[in-house]
Protein backbone atom coordinates (compact mmCIF):
# COMPACT_ATOMS: atom_id res chain seq x y z
CA UNK A 1 0.00 0.00 0.00
CA UNK A 2 1.58 3.23 -0.93
CA UNK A 3 2.27 5.56 2.08
CA UNK A 4 0.30 8.78 2.16
CA UNK A 5 2.77 11.74 2.79
CA UNK A 6 0.14 14.30 4.25
CA UNK A 7 -0.17 11.69 6.71
CA UNK A 8 -0.19 13.50 10.00
CA UNK A 9 1.52 10.29 11.42
CA UNK A 10 3.76 10.65 8.08
CA UNK A 11 4.76 13.98 8.93
CA UNK A 12 5.49 13.77 12.55
CA UNK A 13 8.01 11.21 11.44
CA UNK A 14 9.75 14.12 9.22
CA UNK A 15 9.42 16.39 11.90
CA UNK A 16 11.35 14.28 14.85
CA UNK A 17 14.26 13.92 12.26
CA UNK A 18 14.67 17.21 11.02
CA UNK A 19 17.36 19.05 12.80
CA UNK A 20 15.96 21.90 15.56
CA UNK A 21 17.26 25.86 14.76
CA UNK A 22 20.08 26.08 17.66
CA UNK A 23 18.47 29.02 19.92
CA UNK A 24 21.09 30.17 22.80
CA UNK A 25 18.28 30.95 26.09
CA UNK A 26 15.97 27.91 25.56
CA UNK A 27 18.95 25.66 24.94
CA UNK A 28 21.07 26.62 27.93
CA UNK A 29 18.14 27.27 30.35
CA UNK A 30 14.68 25.63 29.13
CA UNK A 31 15.94 22.25 28.38
CA UNK A 32 13.67 20.15 29.85
CA UNK A 33 10.14 18.75 28.55
CA UNK A 34 7.06 18.62 29.75
CA UNK A 35 3.86 18.06 27.38
CA UNK A 36 0.23 18.10 28.67
CA UNK A 37 -2.78 15.91 27.91
CA UNK A 38 -5.05 18.99 28.19
CA UNK A 39 -4.65 22.61 26.60
CA UNK A 40 -3.84 23.96 29.93
CA UNK A 41 -0.34 22.68 32.17
CA UNK A 42 0.04 22.88 35.95
CA UNK A 43 3.29 23.77 36.75
CA UNK A 44 5.16 24.11 40.38
CA UNK A 45 6.15 27.90 40.81
CA UNK A 46 9.50 27.51 43.46
CA UNK A 47 9.49 30.65 45.57
CA UNK A 48 9.82 29.90 49.82
CA UNK A 49 12.57 30.63 52.31
CA UNK A 50 15.47 28.48 53.17
CA UNK A 51 13.93 26.63 56.34
CA UNK A 52 16.63 25.03 58.94
CA UNK A 53 15.47 22.15 61.14
CA UNK A 54 14.16 23.53 64.38
CA UNK A 55 15.48 23.06 68.07
CA UNK A 56 13.52 20.56 70.22
CA UNK A 57 13.73 19.08 73.82
CA UNK A 58 13.96 14.91 73.83
CA UNK A 59 11.28 15.35 76.13
CA UNK A 60 8.95 17.07 74.03
CA UNK A 61 9.71 15.16 70.79
CA UNK A 62 9.55 16.30 66.95
CA UNK A 63 8.02 19.54 65.65
CA UNK A 64 5.85 19.50 63.22
CA UNK A 65 7.42 21.98 60.04
CA UNK A 66 4.84 23.51 57.26
CA UNK A 67 5.42 21.92 53.88
CA UNK A 68 5.66 25.33 51.63
CA UNK A 69 7.64 26.87 49.19
CA UNK A 70 5.65 26.11 45.89
CA UNK A 71 2.65 26.87 44.67
CA UNK A 72 0.87 25.25 41.54
CA UNK A 73 -0.10 27.72 39.34
CA UNK A 74 -1.92 26.74 35.84
CA UNK A 75 -1.08 28.35 32.30
CA UNK A 76 -2.84 28.00 29.06
CA UNK A 77 0.22 27.68 26.41
CA UNK A 78 -0.85 29.70 23.26
CA UNK A 79 -1.57 28.23 19.84
CA UNK A 80 1.54 28.63 16.95
CA UNK A 81 0.18 27.04 13.98
CA UNK A 82 1.90 28.84 10.84
CA UNK A 83 0.60 27.92 7.83
CA UNK A 84 2.02 27.11 3.63
CA UNK A 85 -0.41 26.63 0.76
CA UNK A 86 0.90 24.64 -2.03
CA UNK A 87 -0.65 24.80 -5.68
CA UNK A 88 -0.81 22.84 -8.99
CA UNK A 89 1.64 25.53 -10.30
CA UNK A 90 3.66 25.08 -7.53
CA UNK A 91 4.09 21.11 -7.69
CA UNK A 92 4.53 21.58 -12.08
CA UNK A 93 7.12 24.02 -12.44
CA UNK A 94 10.60 23.71 -12.10
CA UNK A 95 12.45 24.54 -8.66
CA UNK A 96 14.76 27.08 -8.23
CA UNK A 97 18.43 25.36 -9.46
CA UNK A 98 16.39 22.85 -11.07
CA UNK A 99 17.81 21.80 -14.51
CA UNK A 100 15.86 23.21 -16.76
CA UNK A 101 15.16 19.70 -18.53
CA UNK A 102 14.25 17.95 -15.04
CA UNK A 103 11.98 15.09 -15.66
CA UNK A 104 11.20 15.11 -12.19
CA UNK A 105 7.49 14.51 -11.70
CA UNK A 106 4.89 16.52 -9.76
CA UNK A 107 4.86 13.90 -7.22
CA UNK A 108 8.57 14.38 -6.86
CA UNK A 109 8.12 17.76 -6.33
CA UNK A 110 5.44 17.48 -3.93
CA UNK A 111 7.88 14.99 -1.47
CA UNK A 112 10.31 17.62 -1.58
CA UNK A 113 8.65 20.63 -0.98
CA UNK A 114 6.75 18.84 2.04
CA UNK A 115 9.71 18.48 3.77
CA UNK A 116 11.19 22.03 2.94
CA UNK A 117 7.83 23.39 4.15
CA UNK A 118 7.88 21.33 7.47
CA UNK A 119 11.74 22.49 7.85
CA UNK A 120 10.32 26.17 7.60
CA UNK A 121 7.26 25.73 9.84
CA UNK A 122 9.25 24.18 12.42
CA UNK A 123 11.91 27.20 12.41
CA UNK A 124 9.51 29.90 12.21
CA UNK A 125 8.07 28.03 15.74
CA UNK A 126 11.51 27.41 17.15
CA UNK A 127 12.36 31.28 16.71
CA UNK A 128 8.82 31.88 18.06
CA UNK A 129 10.10 29.72 21.19
CA UNK A 130 13.24 31.45 21.56
CA UNK A 131 11.44 34.92 21.94
CA UNK A 132 9.70 33.21 24.61
CA UNK A 133 12.25 32.05 26.74
CA UNK A 134 14.08 35.55 26.33
CA UNK A 135 10.61 37.56 27.07
CA UNK A 136 10.29 34.98 30.28
CA UNK A 137 14.25 36.08 31.86
CA UNK A 138 14.26 39.52 30.26
CA UNK A 139 10.60 40.59 31.10
CA UNK A 140 9.21 38.28 33.70
CA UNK A 141 6.46 37.67 31.63
CA UNK A 142 5.57 36.72 28.42
CA UNK A 143 3.23 39.16 26.07
CA UNK A 144 0.97 37.06 23.90
CA UNK A 145 -0.30 39.10 21.19
CA UNK A 146 -2.25 38.04 17.80
CA UNK A 147 -5.20 37.31 15.54
CA UNK A 148 -7.79 37.34 18.11
CA UNK A 149 -5.00 36.73 21.39
CA UNK A 150 -4.16 39.44 23.76
CA UNK A 151 -2.96 38.62 27.05
CA UNK A 152 -0.10 38.42 29.52
CA UNK A 153 1.29 35.24 30.96
CA UNK A 154 3.40 37.01 34.38
CA UNK A 155 5.78 34.69 36.29
CA UNK A 156 5.82 37.46 39.06
CA UNK A 157 9.81 37.77 38.59
CA UNK A 158 11.20 40.30 41.08
CA UNK A 159 14.79 40.31 41.05
CA UNK A 160 15.52 43.51 38.82
CA UNK A 161 16.78 46.53 39.57
CA UNK A 162 17.35 49.87 36.71
CA UNK A 163 20.43 51.97 37.44
CA UNK A 164 20.44 55.58 36.55
CA UNK A 165 23.30 58.82 36.96
CA UNK A 166 26.40 58.37 38.12
CA UNK A 167 25.77 54.40 38.35
CA UNK A 168 24.67 53.70 34.36
CA UNK A 169 27.87 51.30 32.89
CA UNK A 170 28.53 53.82 30.40
CA UNK A 171 30.07 55.90 32.97
CA UNK A 172 32.95 55.93 34.21
CA UNK A 173 31.89 56.50 37.42
CA UNK A 174 30.24 53.33 37.53
CA UNK A 175 31.46 50.49 39.88
CA UNK A 176 30.65 47.39 37.68
CA UNK A 177 32.04 44.58 39.50
CA UNK A 178 30.37 46.08 42.54
CA UNK A 179 26.64 45.94 40.51
CA UNK A 180 27.24 42.36 39.79
CA UNK A 181 28.43 40.95 43.00
CA UNK A 182 25.02 42.47 44.59
CA UNK A 183 23.34 41.02 42.35
CA UNK A 184 24.82 37.66 42.97
CA UNK A 185 24.16 37.96 46.51
CA UNK A 186 20.81 38.96 45.73
CA UNK A 187 20.18 35.94 43.70
CA UNK A 188 21.76 33.66 46.48
CA UNK A 189 19.38 35.24 49.09
CA UNK A 190 16.35 34.85 47.31
CA UNK A 191 16.78 31.96 45.05
CA UNK A 192 19.03 29.75 47.06
CA UNK A 193 21.28 28.95 43.86
CA UNK A 194 24.04 30.40 42.60
CA UNK A 195 24.07 32.20 39.13
CA UNK A 196 26.76 31.12 36.80
CA UNK A 197 26.10 32.91 33.40
CA UNK A 198 25.33 36.00 32.42
CA UNK A 199 23.70 37.07 29.40
CA UNK A 200 24.28 40.37 27.94
CA UNK A 201 23.22 42.57 25.31
CA UNK A 202 26.15 44.15 22.48
CA UNK A 203 26.50 47.20 23.93
CA UNK A 204 26.47 46.13 27.39
CA UNK A 205 29.22 44.24 26.31
CA UNK A 206 30.63 46.66 24.83
CA UNK A 207 30.77 48.77 28.24
CA UNK A 208 32.34 45.95 29.95
CA UNK A 209 35.42 45.44 27.75
CA UNK A 210 35.82 49.29 28.05
CA UNK A 211 36.24 48.96 31.84
CA UNK A 212 40.04 48.34 32.12
CA UNK A 213 39.22 46.47 35.94
CA UNK A 214 36.75 44.32 34.39
CA UNK A 215 39.19 42.91 31.41
CA UNK A 216 41.52 42.19 34.01
CA UNK A 217 39.07 40.61 35.77
CA UNK A 218 37.97 38.42 32.94
CA UNK A 219 39.25 34.83 32.72
CA UNK A 220 39.72 34.96 28.69
CA UNK A 221 40.78 31.69 27.30
CA UNK A 222 42.39 32.62 23.98
CA UNK A 223 44.66 36.00 24.68
CA UNK A 224 46.62 37.33 22.11
CA UNK A 225 49.44 39.97 23.08
CA UNK A 226 46.81 40.92 25.09
CA UNK A 227 43.62 40.75 22.54
CA UNK A 228 40.76 39.42 23.61
CA UNK A 229 39.90 36.74 21.21
CA UNK A 230 35.81 36.14 21.93
CA UNK A 231 34.42 32.42 21.13
CA UNK A 232 31.24 32.62 18.75
CA UNK A 233 29.00 29.52 19.87
CA UNK A 234 27.23 27.55 17.20
CA UNK A 235 23.71 28.66 18.93
CA UNK A 236 24.14 32.27 18.02
CA UNK A 237 26.04 33.75 21.21
CA UNK A 238 29.36 34.92 21.89
CA UNK A 239 31.90 33.78 24.60
CA UNK A 240 33.42 36.79 26.28
CA UNK A 241 34.83 35.39 29.27
CA UNK A 242 34.52 34.85 32.98
CA UNK A 243 34.17 36.45 36.19
CA UNK A 244 35.15 34.40 39.40
CA UNK A 245 32.14 34.58 41.83
CA UNK A 246 30.13 36.14 38.98
CA UNK A 247 29.95 33.13 36.12
CA UNK A 248 30.83 33.10 32.30
CA UNK A 249 30.07 35.88 30.33
CA UNK A 250 28.35 35.69 27.01
CA UNK A 251 26.80 38.04 24.22
CA UNK A 252 23.87 37.23 22.25
CA UNK A 253 23.22 39.36 19.59
CA UNK A 254 20.70 37.48 17.92
CA UNK A 255 17.60 39.49 16.59
CA UNK A 256 13.56 38.56 15.25
CA UNK A 257 10.77 40.15 13.38
CA UNK A 258 8.61 41.30 15.35
CA UNK A 259 5.41 41.45 12.97
CA UNK A 260 3.21 43.11 15.35
CA UNK A 261 5.29 45.98 15.64
CA UNK A 262 6.59 45.38 12.09
CA UNK A 263 9.63 45.96 12.81
CA UNK A 264 13.21 44.11 14.02
CA UNK A 265 13.99 43.51 17.46
CA UNK A 266 16.92 42.07 19.85
CA UNK A 267 16.37 39.09 21.78
CA UNK A 268 18.32 40.88 24.48
CA UNK A 269 17.03 44.58 25.53
CA UNK A 270 19.67 46.92 24.61
CA UNK A 271 21.28 48.35 27.87
CA UNK A 272 20.23 44.96 29.63
CA UNK A 273 21.93 41.97 31.54
CA UNK A 274 20.87 38.92 33.25
CA UNK A 275 22.19 36.59 35.82
CA UNK A 276 21.23 33.53 35.56
CA UNK A 277 21.71 30.02 37.14
CA UNK A 278 22.08 26.95 35.02
CA UNK A 279 21.08 24.87 38.27
CA UNK A 280 17.83 26.24 38.42
CA UNK A 281 14.72 24.37 37.74
CA UNK A 282 13.49 25.34 33.67
CA UNK A 283 11.68 23.61 31.66
CA UNK A 284 9.28 24.09 28.35
CA UNK A 285 6.47 23.15 28.44
CA UNK A 286 3.87 21.76 25.48
CA UNK A 287 -0.20 21.50 25.95
CA UNK A 288 -1.81 19.17 23.62
CA UNK A 289 -2.99 19.92 20.57
CA UNK A 290 -6.44 18.85 18.92
CA UNK A 291 -6.91 18.65 15.01
CA UNK A 292 -9.60 17.36 13.02
CA UNK A 293 -8.83 14.33 11.16
CA UNK A 294 -11.56 12.06 9.05
CA UNK A 295 -14.04 13.51 10.82
CA UNK A 296 -13.10 13.16 14.01
CA UNK A 297 -11.19 15.65 16.92
CA UNK A 298 -7.79 13.90 17.09
CA UNK A 299 -5.57 14.98 20.54
CA UNK A 300 -1.78 15.07 20.36
CA UNK A 301 0.85 15.47 23.29
CA UNK A 302 3.86 16.64 21.12
CA UNK A 303 5.69 19.51 20.58
CA UNK A 304 4.77 19.68 16.55
CA UNK A 305 1.47 18.34 15.19
CA UNK A 306 1.91 18.42 11.52
CA UNK A 307 -1.75 18.49 9.69
CA UNK A 308 -2.90 18.84 5.51
CA UNK A 309 -5.96 19.28 4.24
CA UNK A 310 -6.84 20.13 0.45
CA UNK A 311 -9.39 22.66 -0.79
CA UNK A 312 -11.20 22.74 -4.18
CA UNK A 313 -11.98 26.55 -4.99
CA UNK A 314 -9.43 27.29 -5.26
CA UNK A 315 -7.42 24.13 -5.56
CA UNK A 316 -4.84 23.86 -2.97
CA UNK A 317 -2.97 22.03 -0.68
CA UNK A 318 -2.76 23.49 2.79
CA UNK A 319 -0.06 21.93 5.36
CA UNK A 320 -0.17 23.70 9.23
CA UNK A 321 2.41 22.83 11.99
CA UNK A 322 1.13 23.28 15.27
CA UNK A 323 2.14 23.86 18.84
CA UNK A 324 1.16 25.50 22.19
CA UNK A 325 4.63 25.71 23.92
CA UNK A 326 5.36 27.75 27.28
CA UNK A 327 8.33 28.34 28.78
CA UNK A 328 8.44 27.78 32.43
CA UNK A 329 10.94 29.38 34.79
CA UNK A 330 9.75 27.21 37.92
CA UNK A 331 12.25 29.14 40.88
CA UNK A 332 11.00 32.60 40.14
CA UNK A 333 14.07 34.26 41.78
CA UNK A 334 16.71 31.77 40.62
CA UNK A 335 18.01 35.29 38.12
CA UNK A 336 18.27 38.51 38.00
CA UNK A 337 17.96 41.35 35.51
CA UNK A 338 19.25 44.65 35.25
CA UNK A 339 19.15 47.74 33.01
CA UNK A 340 22.83 49.22 33.18
CA UNK A 341 22.48 51.49 29.97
Amino acid sequence: MAIDLFETRTMLKFVERMPRVTTFIRDILFKEREFSPSEKVDIDIKKGRAKIAPYVSEKIGGKVVENSGYITETFKPPLVAPTTITTAADLQKRAMGENIYSSRTPEERAAEKLVKDLRYLDDMITRREEVMCAQAIFDGEIDVKGDGVDYVISFNHTNRETLSGDNLWSEPTSDKIADLKRWVRTVQETGFVNPDIVIAAPDVIDALLKDEFILKLLDVRNVNVGEIKPEKLPSGATFIGKIAGVGSIYEYAATYYDDIEEKVKPMVPDGTIALVSTEAEFSMAYAAVTIAKDNDLVTYEADRVPDSWTEKRPARKILQLSSKPLPIPKEVNSWFVAKVL
